[in-house]
């Protein structure tokens, strides 16, 4: 046996870089239909093989297949592919709209849609979400309007995050889904706090919460598992592995050792791995981890296996780290796609009927945009009430601040004075009204 003189560091390599061809041979695939479904209230060392096979349901022919197979109702089935579609075609305007300079930022979540849609709809209204800043499908999910999330991204006087968020970050406390933060993993062990203060109040919900695979290398990920285990709280924690963290394969965030859902068992803590581009298989493995988590049996560490097909933002360019167009190559294929092709196999759907829908979804992300600016644009008011920078922050307003707002106040209105009618700043016209108005819509949001 040969006995290497001196230690070698080892620098995880992506399959395929920029001319290369796209490669997916690493990616650990199980037949559909093909992975056990065991009781719930298995023991997570019981189960330990879930983490490293892979859950799927839906065959290559569009057939839904095994015990994992949720049997949802047809209509069930349009609920979650109108939602889809809707997440991608909103995403397709407001990444247009980025670039023709109406809103500053963007980020997409083409072929992750099924992470987001197909587990909101397996769990409970009353579940609260720690989402990330690629699961609009949840506010989508939800039935949050489009208007809401387009103000947010124009920071316009309808803006439920007041104007103090990038674009993106949204927030719902209509629907359940907690503030998303650009510090990545933050909402992680804050899922895992909300889910044991259910618990001491005696609730029966639960908290989901999702993270990139990247972001699994911070401390956060390790420091929720560990409570999450010693004290079983009633969370599904969710890994979304789309292979990459911005230009950093999943590899450097340890994919290449083992499993992400992997880290699960080591915990004490059940971990599956779910096809992620496969709606029935998402919905089916998160049903089953809520009723683990209600039931009394534990956490759920769930890695779903997808792909980011487009940019990680509208400041990103993937032509210069990884292959051009390998989403196209994806093994697991598109999750709209193939759910439209098990709906047309169950004879429930026909393309005629995905371009209706397609129609009358666009005209609504076309309507819902000029709805939104109707409250204000990046250019044209009307624009926030700055005095709106003051509060939020304590209940009663310390006297150093209510002197900054007096300063301001002061500043704004000699400039308004001073300005020809024609030239007024911004906030000459952003009285107390807009600020009334968007405190009370923001609080409703």
């Amino acid at each position: 046996m040969r006995m290497n003189k001196h230690s070698r560091l080892h620098l995880p390599h992506p399959p395929a870089r920029p001319g290369e061809a796209p490669d997916f041979s690493y990616v650990q695939l199980s037949p559909a239909g093909a992975v056990p479904r065991p009781d719930v209230n298995a023991r997570a060392r019981d189960i330990e093989s879930l983490s490293v096979d892979l859950v799927r349901v839906l065959d290559d022919a569009g057939d839904a297949v095994g015990p994992w197979h949720p049997h949802l109702d047809p209509a069930e089935l349009q609920i979650g592919l109108r939602h889809m579609l809707l997440t991608r075609l909103f995403d397709d305007r407001m990444q247009r709209n980025q670039r023709a300079g109406k809103i500053s930022f963007y980020i997409r979540s083409l072929g992750e849609e099924a992470v987001s849609v197909a587990q909101c709809m397996a769990l409970r209204p009353g579940d609260m979400l720690f989402p990330s800043y690629r699961n609009q499908g949840l506010q989508i999910a939800r039935g949050i309007a489009l208007v809401e999330l387009m103000c947010q991204l124009l920071s316009n006087t309808r803006d439920m995050c007041k104007g103090r968020q990038l674009p993106v970050m949204y927030h719902s406390k209509a629907g359940n889904i907690f503030s998303i933060s650009g510090n990545l993993a933050t909402q992680f062990p804050q899922a895992v706090g909300w889910a044991m203060a259910a618990a001491i109040k005696g609730e029966d919900h639960l908290a989901a919460s999702w993270i990139g695979e990247g972001s699994s290398a911070e401390a956060d990920f390790h420091h929720a598992l560990l409570f999450a285990s010693v004290y079983q709280a009633p969370v599904i924690l969710n890994v979304v592995n789309n292979q990459w963290a911005i230009s950093t394969f999943q590899g450097y965030a340890g994919g290449e050792q083992r499993s992400f859902a992997a880290r699960g068992p080591g915990y004490g803590i059940a971990g599956i791995r779910v096809d992620g581009n496969d709606f029935l298989a998402v919905y089916a493995v998160t049903q089953w981890a809520a009723e683990r988590a209600r039931t009394g049996a534990g956490p759920t560490l769930i890695e779903l296996v997808t792909y980011r097909g487009a940019a990680h933002s509208t400041s990103d360019d993937p032509a210069r780290y990884r292959a051009r167009n390998d989403h196209e190559h994806w093994p697991l294929g598109d999750p709209i796609q193939r759910l439209k092709q098990h709906l047309i196999r169950l004879g429930e759907w026909s393309e005629a009927r995905h371009q209706a829908l397609a129609a009358e979804l666009e005209a609504l992300v076309v309507s819902s945009w000029k709805e939104a600016t109707g409250f204000g644009t990046m250019t044209e008011g009307p624009r926030l009430n700055a005095d709106l920078m003051f509060e939020d922050v304590f209940k009663e307003m310390p006297e150093h601040l209510q002197k900054q707002r007096a300063l301001m106040r002061a500043e704004r209105s000699r400039s308004a004075d001073s300005a020809p009618p024609s030239a007024a700043t911004p906030f000459a016209k952003a009285g107390t009204d807009v600020s009334a108005e968007t405190s009370t819509r923001s609080e409703g949001a």
